[in-house]
């Protein structure tokens, strides 16, 4: 079995970085185009089979209502964003913080497959094995660490259910 050199590794881990980068960017540009109304954009960012799952209460299902035009659309500010390879996660709260939002994004080639709408929930997501420059890295047995944690939810000063997503 042939080692990696340094240089392969940053490499690597620099394309890692791009790719990220690139699928931040890729989500940011949807929440633009929900903003603006732009239903093309959002057509050619979202796979026409989009993968939806949500947690919280059944009124907050506010991402499917504005993407399928069933009610008013609800305006998206991301307040935070982050990337971890294909999953990008982005949060947020309503003009008078009493909903937050979490959106788990899955990007594949530049176009969105899947989401998670978490609604007045508190997320912690955890890294469970994976690709690291190319390699598979091992999974601990008893240890899953937490890459991020939600900012948002408890900003309404209520208590609201806590989930783990694992990635």
């Amino acid at each position: 079995m042939r080692g990696f050199s340094i240089q392969e590794t940053r490499q690597e881990l620099d394309t890692l970085a791009d790719s990220e980068t690139k699928n931040r960017d890729v989500v940011l540009t949807l929440y633009d185009a929900l903003r603006s109304r732009d239903v093309e954009s959002v057509h050619r960012i979202l796979t026409p089979d989009l993968d939806y799952w949500f947690h919280g209460p059944p009124p907050h299902q506010f991402l499917m209502r504005t993407l399928t035009g069933v009610s008013p659309p609800f305006e998206f500010v991301p307040l935070s964003v982050v990337s971890f390879g294909s999953t990008v996660i982005a949060e947020g709260c309503d003009a008078a913080s009493s909903v937050s939002w979490i959106h788990a994004w899955t990007v594949s080639r530049g176009i969105i497959a899947q989401v998670r709408e978490y609604s007045n929930t508190s997320l912690t997501v955890t890294r469970i094995g994976g690709v690291v420059a190319g390699r598979s890295a091992e999974i601990a047995r008893s240890r899953c660490p937490s890459v991020w944690e939600s900012k948002f939810s408890g900003r309404a000063g209520k208590s609201v259910p806590g989930l783990v997503l694992a990635i």
